[in-house]
């Protein structure tokens, strides 16, 4: 005769896990529903000039959180506990890979000037207000706490931008220059901030002098640099790999695998080695669209594109959604013991200089661009320069009060609008520079002259005439000779490798 005995007594444990498990999925459960009805509410949404799915999912999230505090009679807001593991490890990594896998990188290095001289020269000017201005007015406002290395952070934290909610409103093909400079002074910046707070956080204050100062510096120069190596290294890695083994002779699986854990691997290693990885695995991304994504199979090519963009879409409107709530978490107010006064004061106060140190670099900065411009189609006139200033105020309230501050970004939809009509100026043909093109015929015609025994007077003079007259199409020049030349025939890339008709290469890539 067969004996039932209850699971709990055969597998206590088991038991106890399966209990545990069960409330987990019960929180994910609910959370991926609000994920589903962001992205339905977001669809129907689209048209709205006041609304996006950041917007939506931030709302949603301020909604829920509603719901979850009245049913545990205001103990918890929260369905899921978030961690900063969860955002720097597993969030963050697709959103910055797949923004450099998936951008215009014609735009971007041709406008890369202006967008290190906002993203990098910008982040320090306004790293340096800000710190100054905590270190001056917390003081007054009765804050004293704070260190040296506190108030650095502070500055590092702020000058960050995130400009989600305007990229989501310009249009990448009917404003190429100023999605373009936006985009990548927010990814640049993004990573110089980091670099910052890092560098920051390595460094002793206790004795701060001008030679802490110069270490300070170094320690980033040294960060910014290894970083985007490490990025580039590791893309071209990937690169080679694929293109001598040749997976998509077996197997496609085995393209997109490696690609995605190349990726990710890029990131933990410069995590490993306390680097940027934002900084890593963006300009991995650049390079596996340049390199890597060329050297698999036309099926591999369309399910990566579009599986590095849901991923990326996902785990945005997961922070997004986690943020709605969490601004309502009873927890975090509670263990704040300053008074009301003085926490609107010091909101006031970074506020404040979020807004300044972004206008101390963003009007400046785009003059001293503009003077060594002469086409009319990439000079940032004063419309475009208050939205790329808009666009990274974002990020400073986000701080202090997360969904005050993307509520506070539904206006963008309809600013932006408003400040691009009527936008457009008619070009003026005598002051476009020499195209591409045109700088390739001067070299073309340069070379023919000297094999026909007419060689051209000092033709590094030349060479260097074209490079102060047109710098970025000169640039672009010798970097295709030399990608053409050296590069590509090692690491793939279009018209190096195995080629399949009808691949979406030429619709879907534009290439440096």
């Amino acid at each position: 005769m067969a004996i039932s005995l209850p699971l709990s007594v055969l597998f206590p444990k088991l038991t106890v896990s399966y209990s545990f498990g069960t409330s987990t999925v019960v929180s994910l459960t609910l959370f991926f529903i609000l994920l589903c009805a962001c992205i339905v509410i977001g669809h129907f949404l689209e048209e709205n000039q006041w609304a996006n799915e950041s917007i939506t999912a931030l709302l949603l999230g301020l909604c829920a959180g509603v719901v979850v505090l009245v049913a545990s009679k205001g103990k918890n807001s929260r369905i899921l506990v978030f961690s900063e593991e969860l955002f720097f490890i597993y969030l963050l990594p697709p959103i910055i890979f797949n923004a450099g896998f998936q951008v215009k990188k014609k735009q971007f290095f041709h406008n890369f000037s202006t967008i290190l001289l906002f993203g990098v020269v910008g982040t320090l000017i306004s790293f340096c207000i800000i710190s100054l201005g905590v270190f001056f007015l917390f003081k007054k406002i009765g804050v004293s706490s704070l260190g040296l290395q506190d108030y650095l952070a502070l500055g590092a934290i702020f000058s960050a931008t995130d400009s989600v909610c305007t990229l989501q409103v310009l249009n990448q093909e009917e404003t190429p220059l100023l999605y373009s400079l936006v985009f990548g002074e927010g990814v640049v910046n993004d990573a110089t901030s980091i670099v910052l707070f890092n560098a920051v956080q390595t460094l002793d204050f206790n004795n701060f002098d001008a030679m802490t100062a110069l270490k300070l510096f170094g320690t980033f120069l040294y960060l910014f640099f290894t970083s985007t190596a490490l990025g580039i290294a590791v893309g071209l890695l990937s690169a080679y790999g694929i293109k001598t083994l040749y997976f998509g002779r077996h197997s496609t699986d085995r393209e997109v695998a490696i690609m995605m854990l190349m990726a990710y691997l890029s990131y933990m290693l410069a995590e490993l080695c306390s680097l940027s990885g934002i900084l890593t695995v963006f300009f991995c991304g650049i390079v596996m669209s340049h390199y890597t994504w060329h050297n698999v199979t036309e099926s591999s090519r369309i399910t990566t594109k579009h599986a590095f963009a849901t991923i990326s879409f996902i785990a945005e409107t997961f922070i997004f959604l986690y943020v709605g709530m969490d601004a309502l978490d009873i927890d975090k107010w509670r263990t704040s013991k300053a008074s009301v006064g003085t926490s609107a004061a010091v909101s006031a106060t970074l506020l404040t200089l979020v807004l300044i140190g972004r206008a101390a670099f963003v009007y400046p900065l785009a003059i001293i661009a503009n003077c060594f411009k002469t086409r009319v189609s990439t000079i940032v006139d004063l419309r475009q320069q208050f939205i790329i200033w808009w666009a990274g105020l974002m990020r400073g309230a986000v701080t202090i009060a997360l969904s005050y501050n993307k509520v506070f970004g539904s206006i963008t939809k309809p600013l932006i609008n408003a400040m691009l009509f009527r936008r457009m100026k008619p070009e003026n043909p005598d002051s476009e520079p020499a195209s591409l093109e045109d700088i390739r015929l001067l070299f073309l015609e340069r070379e023919n002259a000297t094999a026909a025994g007419h060689p051209l007077p000092n033709p590094m003079r030349s060479s260097l005439s074209l490079l102060i007259r047109h710098p970025t199409s000169t640039v672009h020049y010798f970097w295709r000779k030399f990608d053409d030349r050296f590069m590509r025939p090692v690491f793939g890339g279009r018209g190096f490798v195995p080629f399949i008709p009808g691949s979406p290469t030429d619709a879907a890539d534009e290439s440096v």
